[in-house]
């Protein structure tokens, strides 16, 4: 067998099963399957072995389930590819292959059941990794913010790594030579999930991924042209077989494979007290007429009911797009232009009393946190986390906080006044948050690639 060309990387792990994506290579001869088994860690008895045939369809990738995990329980893997050529084979016979194994061995731990515990997650977005005639350039600088998240890692575990938006720039050569083709754009995913930190992280912790524009094109749907259809049906299939393969976007089949058709990119996870909607801020929106959108109806009315049924302690709402402050200038790709439904939103919240509503973000070069308050409801607070970048490139800007409307109400009706207020220092240089959640507070830490702290926020829960 062979290392995996991409991957592996662990997606939605739950305390029964985990979903791990791994891509091999063709052969123009033979079939070529991927394979991954297991143990507990400290055992020495590997499970039978899960396998896949590999196809073009899929750039030779797939994501592999392994089922029957016991809770908040440390597991090793093994995983690779091989090829055969008896044309017959399937998933099923080729387990009767005596295989030599990678030497690698990973390591993941299934989810905790337990909700009274210490959560851990670290969120980031916005990583630029230029190519140069198809290979990176100065690798090194795009993936260096990995490696100071697996040093913070290596001083506790984190129960996940949610990347909200623009992991590839699809758009970052549009000037001189655009990627259009699924081939071009599928080897940018490649580059940018082979470096050796980010490969490291991924392969050892769930890891939870949702597109922004970039993916696409710059302010996508916004820009979108009449030429467009071809690239933006080769950026989603290249979306699909790397970022949202690995996702609880994909339904389970009854034999334990995931379903490869998606009919939605946002999805819900959760993990102990804290419960997660990934918006897809992107590919459903509405932009004419009078019921402008930037999430559809369907996945309108889904937030709303997890809203109002969820339990947790904590609700976490994933928007790739910056949901507060408004930016002062955001050329209407901000939800300030679907301000509408950001309202409907806003009062689902408060009408029913929710409590611990947190908004995290990406997009726009800048961290910080925040807080919704207002005026005739005291009880009502939403907080906000923005994360980005995790590796800027000096053709953008970092946001500052000069750039964002703070002096005036996010928004109003007949009952009062949704007002923002910053509650930390805006992070303006290339970093990522750690957030923490032990008992009744919520502390997010944002580090630079270096590993140093920047700046600290406690948020305290109710």
């Amino acid at each position: 067998m062979e290392k995996p060309t991409v991957g592996p990387i662990v997606g939605y792990t739950t305390p029964e099963h985990a979903r791990i994506f791994l891509r091999g290579a063709k052969d123009p001869r033979d079939s070529v399957f991927a394979g991954i088994r297991h143990r507990k860690a400290g055992t020495q008895q590997w499970s039978e072995g899960v396998y896949s045939a590999l196809s073009d369809t899929y750039d030779m990738s797939d994501t592999l389930v392994l089922h029957g995990l016991s809770a908040d329980t440390q597991y090793e893997y093994q995983a690779g590819w091989f090829t055969t050529s008896h044309p017959g084979h399937t998933p099923e016979t080729v387990k009767q292959i005596a295989l030599q194994w990678p030497s690698t061995i990973y390591q993941f731990k299934s989810a905790s059941t337990q909700r009274d515990r210490v959560h851990r997650y670290v969120v980031g977005s916005c990583r630029y990794l230029r190519l140069t005639l198809g290979v990176p350039s100065r690798p090194d600088l795009g993936d260096k913010v990995f490696n100071a998240i697996n040093a913070v890692k290596a001083t506790s575990p984190l129960d996940g790594v949610l990347m909200v938006g623009d992991q590839v720039y699809v758009d970052d050569l549009n000037v001189v030579a655009p990627d259009r083709s699924y081939k071009d754009i599928s080897l940018k995913y490649r580059a940018a999930f082979s470096q050796p930190h980010i490969r490291q992280l991924m392969a050892g912790t769930p890891t939870y991924m949702i597109l922004d524009d970039h993916e696409i094109e710059d302010n996508w749907p916004s820009n979108r042209s009449d030429t467009d259809a071809p690239l933006y049906r080769n950026a989603i299939r290249a979306y699909e077989n790397f970022q949202c393969s690995h996702s609880p976007a994909h339904k389970l089949l009854a034999d334990g494979r995931i379903d490869r058709s998606v009919n939605q990119y946002w999805y819900t996870f959760a993990d102990g007290d804290t419960d997660w909607f990934v918006l897809d801020c992107r590919t459903e929106r509405v932009l004419t007429g009078a019921d402008r959108r930037m999430i559809g109806v369907e996945q309108e009315y889904a937030l709303f009911k997890w809203l109002i049924n969820s339990t947790a302690k904590v609700k976490f709402i994933v928007s790739s797009v910056m949901f507060m402050p408004d930016q002062k200038s955001h050329g209407g790709d901000g939800w300030k232009s679907f301000a509408e439904q950001r309202h409907r939103l806003l009062e689902t919240i408060r009408a029913n009393g929710l409590k611990n509503v947190i908004l995290v973000s990406g997009d726009i070069h800048g961290s910080l946190t925040c807080k919704l308050t207002h005026s005739e409801n005291p009880d009502f607070v939403v907080h906000g986390i923005v994360s980005s970048p995790l590796c800027n490139t000096k053709m953008l800007p970092y946001a500052k906080a000069s750039n964002l409307v703070l002096d005036a109400p996010l928004a109003s009706n007949e009952k009062g006044l949704y007002s923002v207020a910053l509650t930390s220092t805006m992070v303006s240089e290339d970093n990522f948050a750690c957030l923490t959640l032990e008992g009744q507070q919520l502390k997010v830490d944002f580090y630079n690639p270096t590993g140093q702290v920047l700046t600290s926020v406690t948020i305290e829960l109710k």
